[in-house]
């Protein structure tokens, strides 16, 4: 399956189906999906990010534009204030587009799309727009790994670098902590599609500044006091995958004012030795190619400052013409 453009008759948000929720909401004229968005595009930041893994931020930096909304509900996350909160400007789908030219002019390694999908059919528009007017950079696409695989089927043709998440194999854990007792089934349908396009193109390939062209990297945030359920995650990836794939174990969890209110485990940090525990068995399963963080990662200074930076500019017309006057 492939969208139909924004610009047919049919409108793909009319009975929206895009996500796992499936909730059927006429977001076209202006009802709210469970994904908490209309069919208004919705961005809170669009700037460099250097908190990605090293093969995606470089030093340069990844261009990453930040979506408003999400089909999950995790009660523990981070971003909140977008992915909950609703905070963000409306964009077109020809700012969208000048967006990703201007950050390709910032020095960006690639284009970083955050938690995109909910948006998928604009967003494969304004990636087209801006191929088609000098984009050249990779197209990273930064998931829940809670996707469809029509979706990401759909998305294939433009997305290089698929940066999803795997977070419970548990669909009791799923089901507690992101109201998804599906996840888990859902997640690893999507990865199998992922990872068939990926085979397709090659993996690993690193350009000349050390990042990531094409490939795959599945992220896994370890939850403190659920490092059962992290090994569990880290078998099904050796499974489906094996060394295909690049993993990255996290050890970022922070708790939010409602986790700290709520109490239990998730109203703390992560231990070292829960972390070294799934670090271990991730090494003994064999994966090779595996990403790690040090300490002192758990710090809401990794939560970047939605403030709506680089939102606001140009439509793509008005953008390519100071382009072309500039290099002329």
């Amino acid at each position: 399956m492939q969208f139909l453009s924004m610009q047919s008759s049919h409108n793909p948000y009319e009975a929206c189906k895009l996500c796992p929720r499936t909730c059927g909401a006429q977001r076209n004229v202006g009802k709210i999906g469970l994904c908490g968005a209309t069919a208004t595009l919705r961005v809170a930041r669009s700037a460099l990010h250097f908190w990605e893994e090293p093969p995606i931020s470089g030093e340069m930096g990844s261009g990453a534009i930040f979506f408003s909304g999400c089909p999950l509900r995790c009660v523990f996350c981070q971003n909140q204030q977008i992915s909950q909160g609703n905070f963000g400007h409306e964009i077109t789908v020809q700012r969208l587009a000048a967006m990703m030219l201007e950050l390709q002019q910032q020095g960006a390694l690639n284009i970083n799309l955050v938690t995109a999908l909910h948006y998928a059919p604009q967003v494969h528009d304004a990636l087209c727009m801006a191929k088609k007017a000098g984009l050249v950079l990779p197209i990273v696409c930064n998931t829940s790994g809670y996707e469809l695989v029509s979706t990401i089927r759909a998305m294939g043709d433009v997305v290089d670098v698929w940066l999803p998440d795997f977070k419970y194999a548990s669909s009791t854990l799923a089901y507690k902590l992101s109201g998804a007792k599906d996840y888990p089934e859902v997640t690893i349908a999507a990865l199998e599609e992922m990872l068939a396009q990926v085979r397709t193109r090659g993996t690993r390939v690193v350009g000349d500044n050390g990042a990531l062209t094409t490939g795959i990297i599945v992220r896994h945030l370890v939850l403190p006091g659920h490092i059962e359920d992290s090994c569990a995650v880290l078998d099904k990836l050796w499974e489906l995958a094996g060394n295909d794939i690049d993993i990255s174990i996290m050890n970022q969890y922070t708790p939010n004012a409602h986790c700290r209110a709520a109490g239990g485990n998730l109203a703390r940090a992560l231990i070292d030795e829960e972390y070294e525990v799934v670090l271990d068995y991730a090494d003994d399963l064999g994966f090779e190619h595996m990403w790690w963080q040090q300490g002192g990662t758990v710090s809401e200074s990794f939560v970047p400052e939605f403030d709506a930076t680089g939102v606001e500019g140009p439509e793509l017309s008005s953008f390519s013409r100071y382009l072309a006057q500039s290099s002329s």
